[in-house]
């Protein structure tokens, strides 16, 4: 198995590039399928859930080309049928993208059920709802759904919650479907702008993406285009965390500040000094964390995604925090894994009351998610001795090369691999 171990850290000092946004990636390579010629997109980070993606697409007959520049070069004009393989789909939870992607051209579509991260409940009732009243229809087997439509038909959509996932699944569906379709109470985070955006540069006509209502004109075709991914404000946040975990100075270059402006809000409030300019954001610790009340919610709101590394920084805040996860109240099992790190955290109810100021010692924890590996990352670098870090897999599903990364900031941490499970307390070794 592969494990990362982290030693107790000095202030990480430095910057760091912000690689393109994967939920976006995701997203744009399934939107790409749209297109009647070649697209090229830039940006794209080289991490697992979207080399699934790769062989899923080259699958169906997807042309997919790296280059060594890290453009990703795609012709959808070769892709014969939307049969995608239920264990590699079932593998990351947006291979839904492709059912909005490919029922317009091709009439039917099946998929693995959503996979990726478990935190108990995701469901689809959203996407399902909003595709029926488009015409389409469902069948659902033990491994996998098929969708069909003869034909797709603009509606009027009300989403019943809001949600990104379905916001852009439908998007991609209305976008050759004929006449209008209207989605209200849509999600308005950046990776549904930014797919609206990459659409109507191939010709799409969308207008709304970033309000709550997007009106959406079907037409008969796309044409190819170049277009860059935005920054993964996700893997900003966590490194601006980095700062005030450690009593450093970390800055993120490449950044949308406004894609963050919660996050930076929250921090401000904690106790980190924080600059910003148009492309890159600062925080700088003052020595003194301050314990604070958080609820996640969807964007502008403060990201769930997000609140994994924040309670690890929480954790070394003086006084008692709250965060109330409201959009999937079963994730703390990071919360877990730092009471073995010697954290105070009690979950009730999707809710985590953190004692704050408590010393953390270094264990063996395990990632049960790309966000959790990141919480018990910069634990690992405020805590005495050496934590080990199982579950790299699910770490690799997001960030490209996380230890690199943290290392360039002054990180004491390493990648290792051992023949035998780390349970087993075998030796690992160091992996150049």
């Amino acid at each position: 198995m592969k494990a990362i171990k982290v030693e107790q850290s000095s202030p990480l000092q430095g910057s760091v590039n912000i690689p393109g946004s994967k939920n976006s990636s995701l997203a744009l390579l399934a939107a790409a399928c749209l297109a009647d010629e070649p697209v090229t997109l830039l940006g794209i980070p080289n991490i697992a859930d979207l080399r699934v993606i790769y062989e899923l697409g080259s699958e169906i007959g997807m042309n997919v080309e790296q280059t060594a520049n890290g453009a990703v070069l795609i012709d959808p004009r070769t892709i014969g049928g939307a049969h995608l393989d239920p264990a590699k789909s079932s593998t990351f939870r947006s291979a839904y993208y492709f059912v909005g992607a490919l029922l317009a051209k091709f009439g039917k579509v099946s998929v693995g059920y959503p996979g990726g991260d478990d935190f108990v409940s995701r469901p689809m009732d959203q996407h399902i709802k909003a595709l029926k009243m488009m015409g389409a229809s469902f069948a659902f087997f033990d491994r996998y759904y098929t969708v069909e439509a003869k034909e797709l038909k603009g509606a009027t959509i009300y989403f019943d919650m809001i949600t990104c996932g379905a916001t852009i699944n439908v998007m991609l569906a209305a976008v050759r479907a004929k006449g209008t379709t209207v989605l209200l109470n849509a999600a308005r985070d950046p990776e549904v702008t930014d797919t609206a955006n990459f659409l109507n540069q191939m010709g799409a006509k969308i207008t709304g993406a970033g309000t709550d209502t997007i009106r959406i004109e079907g037409v008969s075709s796309l044409r190819g285009c170049t277009y860059t991914v935005i920054p993964d404000r996700l893997i900003a946040g966590a490194f601006l965390m980095a700062a005030g975990v450690t009593g450093g100075s970390v800055t993120v270059q490449n950044v949308i500040p406004e894609h963050l402006s919660s996050c930076m809000a929250k921090l401000r409030e904690i106790g980190l000094e924080i600059e910003e300019d148009n492309h890159s954001i600062t925080a700088h610790s003052t020595g003194i964390l301050r314990a604070t009340r958080v609820r996640t919610a969807m964007y502008p709101g403060f990201a769930t995604d997000l609140q994994q590394p924040l309670t690890a920084l929480l954790t070394q805040a003086g006084g008692k925090s709250i965060i109330g996860e409201r959009i999937y109240p079963a994730r703390f099992n990071h919360a877990y894994q730092l009471n073995r790190m010697g954290a105070d955290i009690k979950v009730r109810s999707g809710v985590a009351y953190i004692k704050g100021g408590t010393k953390l010692h270094g264990s063996l924890v395990h990632a049960s998610d790309v966000r959790a590996g990141i919480c018990l990352i910069l634990a690992g670098l405020c805590a005495e001795g050496t934590t080990t870090i199982a579950g790299v897999q699910h770490i690799d599903r997001g960030y490209e090369d996380v230890v690199g990364s943290f290392r360039a900031l002054g990180a004491n941490i390493s990648l290792y691999h051992s023949e035998a499970p780390a349970t087993t307390g075998t030796a690992l070794r160091e992996s150049n």
